[in-house]
């Protein structure tokens, strides 16, 4: 059985959600967790692990909203996390891809979210792009652990995650025939990796190019099983356990 660690499903993106749920479960997503990060996000994750058993969430404000993300909204967020059946906050981080002009502001609304997820000991699912060296640092400031979402950098940077507590998520990325990802997962051993869609982005091989779903997660073990020469049914069960204990999955 697989985990789906981090997906975003909502109905801007996919018409009937009871059929991508049952469509998990037949082709053995024991479990997904979907990634709320903006206000109406948020709001709609939290209904549909309410709805369904086995439908888990992470929530926080992306960096994208960092411009309109209130001290009302973080407020409100600290009691959201209290929900039982939302398991850790992200995805949360920082983004200079498109500049680094608000990087400040960027940086305060990451410190503000980190100390939530110190407080209520949660693990973090962290987005970090074009901003690594600031993310590790901000990152050593707290004593969390969590999960690097989407991970896509060297086998360096890799280790330095690894070492600090975190596990790395890995997706349909590791399965692009440019990918280079396939060198870290080659490395870093599979105790270290989580599996994740991105749903509905960043579909893998052979649906490239088309909408994602987290029933596609056995199409990314595949993958991983022939980069580190191992059954699926065994990189099944190891990357379950790391989710499961990273996010205290019953």
């Amino acid at each position: 059985m697989y985990i789906d660690t981090h997906c975003h499903l909502s109905l801007e993106d996919y018409d009937d959600i009871d059929l991508v749920i049952k469509e998990n479960r037949e082709n053995g997503i024991d479990k997904i967790i979907i990634s709320g990060c903006t206000r109406d996000t948020i709001c709609e994750t939290l209904e549909l692990i309410d709805k369904y058993s086995d439908v888990y969430a992470t929530i926080g404000y992306h960096p994208s909203e960092v411009d309109i993300t209130t001290n009302e909204d973080l407020i409100l967020l600290e009691k959201q996390i209290q929900n039982k059946k939302v398991v850790g906050i992200g995805e949360i981080g920082l983004d200079y891809h498109y500049g680094s002009d608000n990087k400040n502001k960027q940086i305060e609304l990451f410190r503000k979210q980190l100390e939530l997820a110190e407080k209520y000991k949660l693990p973090v699912v962290i987005h970090s792009r074009d901003a690594t060296q600031d993310t590790i640092n901000t990152l050593k400031e707290y004593k969390v652990i969590g999960d690097i979402h989407c991970f896509s950098g060297s086998l360096e940077t890799a280790k330095i995650y690894i070492s600090m507590g975190y596990k790395l998520g890995i997706g349909g990325v590791v399965t692009f025939k440019n990918s280079n990802l396939y060198k870290v997962v080659e490395a870093i051993g599979l105790e270290n990796i989580i599996l994740e869609t991105d749903a509905p982005y960043l579909t893998p091989e052979p649906f490239r190019g088309k909408k994602n779903y987290s029933k596609y997660i056995p199409y990314i073990a595949k993958k991983i099983s022939e980069i580190v020469n191992l059954s699926e049914e065994k990189v099944a069960e190891i990357t379950t356990k790391n989710a499961m204990g990273l996010f205290d999955l019953k």
